[in-house]
Parts: C-alpha cells; sequence; structure tokens
C-alpha cells in the first residue's frame, strides 16, 4: 500500500508545526517578555519560560549554572538506532534595552501586531532560540524514527563573551554538549546561512591630561581631541588586506553570494564582509563646556574577518597609541576572540539548503558572519556549526521585530533541518 502525506515524517513535521503556529507566537511573544538583559544578565525569568514548556511536554531537560543568575538549559535524547550527535543552540539573553519614549512601544510588550511580534531580542535571538526548542520538541515526537542523539542547550552570557553560558557547559559536561555537528538560530537573513563569523578585539582607550580652563589650552591637551585623533586613527584598521583561509574567497567572490550578502544584511554588506571594522560604541570625556576633560575613555568593538590574525590588528594599535602617549590601551580579553570558519559547502549545510529551497524556493548562500555567536566554541573544537536565522536588520533597534512568516520558517527549517542530519 503507498504511502500517504501523513505517513512521511516531514510531512507529520510540517503538519504539527502549522497547525501550534498560535501557539509558537505565543511562545514567543512570552519569551520576550521575559526580561533578560546582557548587562546586567540575569535570566532567570526567561529560563523559566523555556523550563514551562519543556516540562509540560514532559522532554528531557536539566539546568547547569555556575551562577544561579545565570542558568543554562540542556536536555538530549536518543534515537531508536546509534547514529552522529547534533546539538542545537540558543541564548536567552539580549542586548539592554533602550529607555522607553512616551507614546512608543515598550522593549519588552512582545505585541503581535501586522504580522510581527516586537520585542528586545526578537531578531537576537529569540527567534532562533524558540526554533531550537520547538525543533527539539517536535523530533521527540519522532525518537523512535532518528539515528544518534539530539541535544538542546539553552544558555545565558553570550552577549557578553559566554563565559557562563556554552563556554561553561564545555568545560563540565563536553560529551553531552560537543556533539558532531552544531545548529544555531541566530540572525542570518533568511538568504544566507553562516558557516564562519569575524573575530573580536575590544578595546578600551583611557586618555589622561591636565586639563584645565578651556580659554587656556596653552596649558594642557585636550583629552576629548586626543581621543578623536585615536578613533580616526583607527580607521586604518580597515585597510589591513585579509589572507582568507583556501577556497572561502572564492565562495564570498560568487556573484550569486554577494547579491544574497546585501539582500540579507543591507547594501554594502558585501564589501565589509572579508574587511576589518571599527565601532566606537561608548566615548565619554568632559564635565563643562568651557572645560579642556582632563580624562576621556573610548571604547571600540574591531571585528576581524578570518585571514587577519588578531596581532596584526594590534601591532597597528600599538602604533597609533605611541603617537599619543597620554593614552593607554586595555584588551576585554573576557570578549575578545578569534575569527571561526568550517566547511561552507558541509553536509549540514546542504541539508539547510535543500530544506529552504523546498519551503520557499530559493537556496540560501553561505557567508561570513559579521557579528558573533557561540558557534564559534564549536568551530574552534573542529566541529562544524552553521547559522540560520532571522534578518538582522532590526536587532538592537526600538523596533526590533521579526515577522511571523520570519519565526514560522525558521522553525520549519530547523525541525525539518534536524529531521534530515538524524535519519541518514
Amino acid at each position: 500500500m503507498p504511502a500517504t502525506a501523513s505517513d512521511d515524517p516531514k510531512s507529520r513535521l510540517l503538519a504539527w508545526i502549522e497547525a501550534d503556529q498560535a501557539a509558537i507566537v505565543a511562545f514567543l511573544s512570552g519569551f520576550l517578555q521575559a526580561k533578560s538583559p546582557n548587562p546586567p544578565g540575569d535570566t532567570r525569568e526567561a529560563c523559566a519560560h523555556v523550563l514551562g514548556l519543556l516540562a509540560a511536554d514532559g522532554l528531557p531537560h536539566r539546568t547547569v549554572a555556575a551562577r544561579p543568575d545565570l542558568p543554562n538549559i540542556v536536555g538530549s535524547f536518543d534515537g531508536a538506532a546509534a547514529g552522529r550527535h547534533l546539538v542545537l543552540n540558543g541564548h536567552m539573553d539580549v542586548f539592554p534595552a533602550i529607555e522607553d519614549r512616551p507614546g512608543e512601544r515598550g522593549q519588552w510588550s512582545g505585541e503581535v501586531t501586522e504580522d510581527r511580534v516586537y520585542g528586545r531580542g526578537a531578531a537576537d535571538m529569540k527567534c532562533g532560540t524558540t526554533a531550537s526548542i520547538m525543533a527539539y520538541r517536535y523530533l521527540h515526537r519522532l525518537r523512535g524514527e532518528l539515528k544518534g542523539r539530539l541535544t538542546l542547550t539553552v544558555v545565558s552570557d553570550e552577549e557578553t563573551g559566554g563565559r557562563w553560558g556554552t563556554k561553561y557547559l564545555m568545560e563540565t559536561c563536553p560529551d553531552e554538549v560537543l556533539g558532531d555537528c552544531c545548529l544555531n538560530g541566530e540572525p542570518s537573513g533568511l538568504a544566507t546561512l553562516r558557516f564562519a563569523e569575524k573575530g573580536t578585539l575590544r578595546l578600551v582607550f583611557t586618555i589622561r591630561t591636565t586639563g584645565g580652563h578651556g580659554a587656556y589650552p596653552h596649558l594642557s591637551g585636550s583629552a576629548n581631541k586626543i581621543a578623536a585623533a585615536i578613533v580616526t586613527e583607527l580607521e586604518a584598521i580597515g585597510d589591513l588586506k585579509a589572507d582568507m583561509p583556501e577556497g572561502m574567497a572564492e565562495v564570498l567572490a560568487a556573484p550569486e553570494v554577494q547579491a544574497a550578502i546585501d539582500r540579507s544584511l543591507g547594501d554594502g554588506a558585501r564589501h565589509i564582509v572579508a574587511k576589518a571594522t571599527v565601532n566606537i560604541g561608548v566615548l565619554r570625556g568632559g564635565l563643562k563646556i568651557n572645560m579642556m576633560p582632563d580624562e576621556c575613555i573610548v571604547e571600540a568593538d574591531i571585528r576581524v574577518p578570518p585571514g587577519i590574525p588578531r596581532d596584526r590588528v594590534r601591532a597597528l594599535v600599538q602604533e597609533i597609541l605611541a603617537r599619543h602617549p597620554e593614552a593607554t590601551m586595555e584588551e576585554r580579553t573576557d570578549h575578545s576572540y578569534d575569527a571561526s570558519w568550517c566547511d561552507p559547502h558541509g553536509e549540514m549545510a546542504g541539508i539547510i539548503q535543500g530544506n529552504v529551497l523546498a519551503l520557499k524556493g530559493f537556496r540560501p548562500e553561505p557567508i561570513v558572519s559579521l557579528g558573533g555567536s557561540d558557534g564559534r566554541y564549536w568551530r574552534w573544537r573542529g566541529i562544524p556549526a552553521y547559522l540560520y536565522g532571522p534578518s538582522p536588520r532590526t536587532m538592537g533597534r526600538r523596533d526590533e521585530h521579526v515577522t511571523i512568516d520570519e519565526l514560522m520558517h525558521i522553525v520549519r527549517t530547523h525541525t525539518l533541518s534536524a529531521y534530515d542530519y538524524l535519519t541518514r
């Protein structure tokens, strides 16, 4: 007797997801209402929201925490036959909220309107984490048809480096969380998937002078003016040339990949994927308009692509500092790290591309991520990690949101891709 559509496991998965759309949207809305800004990083409210769903569905899970305010959730189950180990990874902490303006939508509203779900962390990355949780939930129902093991990791502390999140899990329960491959829902844009990401240098410059009255600049240098000169000179970092790993430059130079980069990340993104960039996140100095400031603090976030060793950037920064003896520099080593990458044509990349092609009619192209993710912890250990998630364009903005179509597409793609990986 021929199989019907309902007998096909992937058709069943899609039917379950379709039937649960309202519940999935409501879960994300509640997740966004559970405040988890980092700093300070307290994710207990968000963790409780996730635990409620896992417990209600009777899904295997436990909490692993180095600090009570930074819990991590780990759950695993085995299929009916031996096979490979896939790890789903997402984080609960989000950027700190911008102060609300009167009459505007609150940052923690979780409001669902006009086919969108709004809230701090909607794009980065509670939509993607929701997809991981839902994939874990649905595949548990089909565990008798799977080979190998599926693990869910829902972590804290990603926004400040992962010391108490993914890094802590890898140090305390590596056999449970390393696996053979990692799938993550960080915002990539639907037209691209990420097989690599830039590294970072987080640098804090402190400029100190004598200071004094603003009408007497002959008596002291201005800490703010020196800071401005340093900020300008740091732009030279963008001129460093990347010697990318074999084959990566060719992948990124393909016309279809260039077009997909701009489509997902915004016009002009293709020009900076292979370049180092500098963002001045904090510049703080001065007390009064007619005073020369005696101190200025500059915090710089430098993103370094594969092929530019961070020591090259450090050497250039030291050259800049040598021209400004009033300045000192400290590197925030807890959130500075090397670039990471895996095979842009790896098996999971092909699985994701095949499922998106079937669902949406296009093939997401492999690119290097402009921002960071916990995926690096797997890649550094030689384990492939791929990111596929919603648009990154609104992350960090007052109106951060995802569309319901994006949310449901990411849930479908992650669920089907995890199934494919664990049935081969």
